[in-house]
């Protein structure tokens, strides 16, 4: 028997049904290689985000902890933001981390590269490491931003994890893999 090959789906036509700067939504008709058709595949449009695992020198992970609406909880997270356009993603995260956490330095690698749902949105988040952050400056936060600095230790962040605490799948996931391979 001869294996399946998967194929790209034809977009036939696109509709923007809501374009704000937070909110991004598209109807697509589009056509599969079979030749069946769907004329409401939703799709949201992100720009690219960034995350940062940022470690001190001794060790300490600098985490955020903010309220997050969609979930009504205050909850613990990685330093994160969105690609400015034409912006480097690395000093994309080089920037979030300083204006919400004071923290720069250290040693940068891009550790790996996610998408949160890849059936209906079309970003990706590219997840950092620095190691060996200092504390520099104080925070330079946006002004719907209400971020509190958190050091935490490994173990911490691990208890975290294994307790089902770490709520932002696109933070959990770095910290896995940080996890994992170190």
């Amino acid at each position: 028997m001869a294996e399946k090959i998967i194929e790209k789906w034809r977009t036939i036509a696109s509709e923007y049904l809501i374009r704000r700067p937070w909110l991004t939504a598209r109807r697509d008709t589009i056509e599969l290689p079979d030749g069946r058709m769907n004329d409401e595949y939703y799709v949201l449009e992100y720009p690219s985000w960034v995350n940062v695992i940022a470690i001190t020198d001794d060790g300490m992970f600098v985490m955020i902890e903010q309220y997050r609406h969609g979930i009504d909880e205050v909850i613990v997270e990685l330093c994160a933001g969105v690609v400015e356009p034409g912006e480097d993603t690395e000093l994309a995260a080089r920037r979030e981390l300083r204006e919400e956490t004071g923290y720069t330095g250290g040693r940068w690698r891009l550790l790996n590269k996610i998408c949160q749902n890849p059936s209906t949105c079309n970003n990706y988040t590219y997840c950092y490491l620095a190691e060996g952050v200092t504390k520099t400056s104080d925070q330079s936060l946006d002004a719907t931003e209400d971020i509190a600095v958190r050091l935490m230790t490994e173990e911490e962040i691990r208890q975290m994890l294994l307790n089902d605490e770490m709520k932002q799948a696109m933070m959990a996931t770095p910290l896995w893999h940080y996890l994992a391979t170190k």
